[in-house]
C-alpha cells in the first residue's frame, strides 16, 4: 500500500509506531486510528514488536562518559514515550473493540511484518542477498583473506571510523568477503557470511541521515527473511533464507559488534 489516504500514509503510521512525530501530526493520525480500526491494529503491533526487540538488545546498549549524570533518570526519558504512545494505540483499539473482544487478542500476538514499497532498506537489503548470495564465482569484491583492507576501504568509504567486520564463527557462519554497492543512492556496504552446509546470508550497512532514533523491524518476502536496524544516522540490515531464530542471534552479535 502507497498511500492510505491524501492526508496519512502508512510511513506516517510507522513515524507514529516509533514516536517521531510532532504533537500536531500525531492528534492527526490519532483521529484516523480511532476511524480505522484495522490500522489500528497494526500500529500496535508495530509497537508491541518494537518494545520486544528493544527489550532483546538492552544489554548492549553502549554509553559515553557525558551520560554519567543522567544514569538516574535515562530510564525513564527513554521509556516514557514509547509507553506513551502504546497506551494511545491501545486505549484506541480497546476503545473499538472492546464489545467484540476482536482487536485485543492482537495485541500479545508476535507480529509478522511484511516488506512494504515505503520501506526501501529491507527491499533494497533482500535484492542485494538475492542478486549476490547465489554467486558462484563472484559474489563479492574482496574475499575474506583480506579483511583488514575490506574493513578500512567500506570504513573510508561510508565514513564510518573503526568499521568492524562482524565475526560469526561462534554462530556457525564464517565470512565470504564484502563489496561496496549503492544504498539509497549513496555509498553502503555488505558482508556476505556461509555456514558448512553453503547456506548464506548478507549484513548490509547503509546511512541514514534524516534518522535519529532507534527503531527494530522484521520484513519477510517469500523464504527471505530481514531483520533491520536504524541506530542514529546508520542503517543495518541481515538477510537470509533462515528462520528468524537465527536471524535473531545474527542481528544481536552483529548490533553488539558495529560501531554505534
Amino acid at each position: 500500500m502507497n498511500e492510505i489516504n491524501p492526508t496519512v500514509t502508512e510511513a506516517d503510521l510507522h513515524a507514529y509506531a516509533d514516536g517521531q512525530l510532532p504533537e500536531q501530526a500525531r492528534a492527526r493520525v490519532e483521529a484516523w486510528l480511532n476511524d480505522n480500526p484495522d490500522d489500528a491494529t497494526r500500529v500496535a503491533e508495530w509497537m508491541a514488536q518494537n518494545t520486544e526487540i528493544q527489550s532483546l538488545f538492552a544489554p548492549y546498549e553502549r554509553s559515553v562518559e557525558a551520560d554519567a549524570a543522567l544514569v538516574t533518570n535515562r530510564g525513564q526519558r527513554s521509556n516514557w514515550p514509547r509507553r506513551l504512545a502504546a497506551a494511545a494505540a491501545i486505549i484506541a483499539i480497546f476503545g473499538l473493540g472492546a464489545l467484540s473482544g476482536h482487536y485485543g487478542p492482537a495485541l500479545f500476538e508476535k507480529p509478522d511484518l511484511q516488506l512494504t514499497e515505503l520501506e526501501t532498506f529491507p527491499n533494497e537489503a533482500r535484492n542485494a542477498f538475492l542478486v549476490y548470495a547465489t554467486e558462484v564465482r563472484h559474489p563479492v569484491e574482496v574475499f575474506a583473506d583480506e579483511e583488514a583492507h575490506l574493513a578500512t576501504w567500506l570504513g573510508k568509504r561510508l565514513a564510518i571510523q573503526n568499521l568492524r567486520v562482524p565475526n560469526l564463527q561462534e554462530l556457525g557462519f564464517k565470512l565470504v568477503g564484502g563489496r561496496l554497492l549503492p544504498v539509497d543512492g549513496k555509498p553502503g556496504a555488505m558482508f556476505m557470511y556461509e555456514d558448512q552446509a553453503g547456506e548464506r546470508l548478507t549484513v548490509l550497512v547503509g546511512r541514514n541521515a534524516d534518522n535519529r532514533s532507534t527503531s527494530f523491524r522484521f520484513a519477510s518476502s517469500g523464504n527471505v527473511e530481514t531483520f533491520y536496524w536504524i541506530d542514529g544516522e546508520l542503517g543495518y540490515a541481515v538477510t537470509g533464507e533462515v528462520s528468524r531464530e537465527v536471524l535473531k542471534k545474527i542481528a544481536e552479535e552483529c548490533y553488539r559488534q558495529f560501531p554505534s
